[in-house]
């Protein structure tokens, strides 16, 4: 394990932090961002060092082996509880050591000299208060050192090895730490051989029963056999590897990484914001912005504005009586008949707002969206897409509103076949006209007895037909005859019409949609795959 290896997990740790930070609570992400701070600051420290960490209960004779190991009396040991009340900290070799001892808040500072018999060189030493002090002060002093030491001794008596305050309260909490655990069963020459073979059979069995099954487990003695010869091989040799505190800081991630996991566990649905979302969001939208309403109006406005056009000419001013029906609703409005101020901009529209069953209809299709989206994740991020979800409901009344304005209805521009209708009611018009001004200039001639003109005739179906009244009558019932066919294809034009505007109606409801509720949820979706990821990575 290199010290590369730790930063990148640590930064891939940071990586989450950063990702889930806006979406879930600061007490989940707390002891995360602590741990980086830690290892950031660890790994700027020595690494020449390693910190040993004697833990033990009262009389398990931790302070004895402390002080064996340093060869001095460093360390006050005895019976009465609590013997040890601070750390204290023995430094084996000649490079300085005070910064880290700074850092790790440990006043009592002992030296020893390298080339020393064993030869610890590197060691950072600390006698630990007892774990089960009747002092609070000094527990907490306990879990504080036990958080930033690089290896753990634990230091275990024959009576007491099996005390359920050891394995509940401390070594099962050490479970990932394995590569940077040792267990020294000492004072083993209290027992016999026999006691001891049962003692160490029992206390593998409740280490495995803690996760730690495959732990070293020493015996030790500072009055006789065994000795220490094995703890101080052991220690020696997590000193001159140094790795333990890599070791220390890779196990710190992995319990960061399984203690975050449930926030992470499910895999993210590849469309998630696909159409089974998008779809039921649109349709709750537009009933809400009012495009059916909309798209009928265009139907009847086409309907309207064709007939204005293609209609006979001198009853065209009865259908100009008549409000057109998007001009009511300030839209669609083509040139000459847009309300002042309107023209050339977007404005609002004057379509009554959504019906309060429509609004709810809104709301409950919101938490439908983010209902199913988000169905598969943890709750934490379930209530951070159901709030991304609804944090564009205030704009969406106005943003609909705009989309609708927005929104090219496609009666605006009188069709080109309008044109030639139009050409010919008028050619037809005048055709009449001429018939009915001719006819009048003989009645008035008539009248007053003036010499009457020659009177043309025309054949029609064999009868023989005045000529204007057969341009009068020819001109009426062609412009009838032509509005009559017209009908029929303006209704079916119009109705094209009404599907095609609320096709365009309906995207620009969609592009609401996706702006103002799938693009917050998907700033929450994205931020949970890259928290996902990045957890994975830290915990490789």
């Amino acid at each position: 394990m290199t010290a590369s290896t730790v930063y990148d997990r640590i930064e891939a740790l940071r990586r989450f932090t950063t990702a889930a930070q806006p979406y879930l609570p600061e007490s989940e992400l707390a002891a995360a961002r602590a741990l980086a701070v830690k290892a950031d600051e660890r790994l700027a420290l020595s690494r020449a060092h390693t910190v040993v960490a004697l833990a033990g209960a009262t009389g398990t004779g931790k302070s004895s082996i402390f002080n064996a190991l340093a060869g001095l009396t460093l360390s006050q040991a005895g019976l009465r509880r609590p013997t040890t009340g601070q750390a204290h900290a023995c430094v084996w070799g000649d490079q300085p050591a005070d910064d880290l001892l700074d850092w790790l808040g440990v006043g009592k500072r002992f030296a020893r000299p390298g080339g020393t018999d064993p030869d610890l060189s590197g060691l950072v030493l600390l006698d630990l208060p007892d774990f089960d002090s009747v002092h609070d002060a000094h527990r907490a002093e306990v879990d504080r050192l036990l958080k930033v030491v690089d290896q753990i001794v634990w230091v275990l008596h024959p009576q007491k090895y099996a005390d359920r305050v050891v394995h509940h309260g401390y070594l099962a909490r050490f479970h990932r730490h394995r590569e940077i655990t040792v267990v020294d069963l000492n004072q083993v020459d209290l027992l016999s051989a026999d006691d001891l073979q049962v003692c160490l059979l029992d206390l593998r069995r409740l280490l495995a029963d803690d996760g730690l099954a495959d732990v070293p487990v020493l015996t030790s003695s500072t009055v006789g056999p065994p000795g220490l010869s094995a703890l101080a091989d052991t220690v020696g040799a997590a000193v001159a590897a140094r790795q333990a505190a890599q070791r220390r800081l890779a196990a710190d991630v992995d319990d960061a990484v399984a203690d975050l996991g449930p926030l992470v566990a499910a895999d993210l649905p590849k469309d998630a914001l696909g159409k089974q979302v998008l779809r039921p969001l649109t349709d709750a939208l537009a009933r809400a912005a009012g495009v059916p309403l909309v798209a009928d109006a265009t139907e009847r406005a086409y309907v309207h504005r064709a007939r204005k056009r293609t209609g006979w000419p001198p009853l065209r001013w009865v259908r100009r009586l008549r409000p057109d029906p998007l001009i009511r609703l300030h839209l669609g409005g083509p040139a000459g008949d847009t309300p002042p101020g309107m023209a050339g901009s977007v404005g609002a529209t004057s379509i009554s707002p959504a019906a309060p069953a429509e609004k709810a209809a809104v709301a409950l299709t919101l938490r439908d969206t983010a209902g199913r989206a988000g169905a598969d994740l943890p709750a934490p991020w379930r209530d951070s897409l159901l709030a991304a979800v609804r944090s564009g409901a205030d704009g969406l009344p106005d943003a609909l509103d705009r989309a609708v304005a927005s929104t090219d209805l496609g009666v605006a521009r009188p069709r080109a076949w309008w044109r030639v209708i139009n050409l010919l009611q008028w050619i037809f018009a005048l055709v009449a006209l001429a018939g009915l001004v001719w006819l009048g200039v003989r009645w008035a001639m008539f009248a007053l007895a003036l010499p009457q003109l020659p009177l043309p005739q025309v054949a029609v179906q064999g009868w023989q037909v005045p000529t204007p009244t057969a341009l009068l009558a020819g001109g009426l019932l062609a412009g009838l005859l032509l509005s009559l066919l017209v009908r029929p294809v303006v209704r079916l034009a119009a109705v094209r019409r009404r599907k095609r505007a609320a096709a365009r109606l309906r995207a620009n409801v969609e592009r609401v949609a996706r702006e103002q509720v799938l693009a917050p949820a998907q700033r929450v979706l994205d931020a949970y795959a890259q928290a996902r990821q990045a957890l994975t990575q830290a915990g490789r």
